[in-house]
């Protein structure tokens, strides 16, 4: 499917964080942003699209249609975005972000209390949780990836 970036981005933030709140569904759009738009590292050496973000591999389980060998249902391709996902998307592509996420690259949900100090190793340090996921900023060992 050829989606426009408007589009992929609200289907990952409804598919990544629908259920985490508004806060949750921005700081989603915001990472996906800050990797656009980051000039160093790993992601800055990618196509600075949406498109090129989303699909990087290995970054998005919902932008996979299959994990480990199994179909995964729960994917951008299953999900139709609402108003308020649209209205987010549009509202981070416009330059916006959460001011007390810092330039987080990087999220995850540790199915715990805890957030880990590092993720995804010592190039993200922890900066906030926002409802269910961590989200972490760049150290200075992400310039070397």
């Amino acid at each position: 499917m050829a989606f426009s970036d408007l589009e992929i981005l609200a289907r990952i933030i409804k598919c990544e964080a629908g259920g985490e709140g508004e806060n949750g569904m921005k700081a989603v759009a915001s990472v996906v942003m800050n990797r656009v738009n980051i000039t160093y590292g790993e992601y800055g050496r990618l196509e600075k699209t949406i498109r090129a973000i989303i699909y990087q591999p290995g970054q998005f389980d919902c932008a996979r249609e299959t994990i480990r060998g199994q179909y995964n249902p729960q994917n951008i391709y299953n999900i139709r975005p609402d108003q308020v996902h649209y209205d987010i998307a549009n509202w981070a592509i416009a330059g916006n972000r959460l001011s007390n996420l810092g330039f987080a690259l990087w999220y995850f949900n540790p199915f715990s209390a805890t957030c880990r100090q590092y993720f995804p190793s010592e190039v993200g340090e922890f900066v906030i949780r926002i409802g269910d996921h961590c989200f972490y900023n760049p150290t200075s060992k992400y310039a070397d990836t």
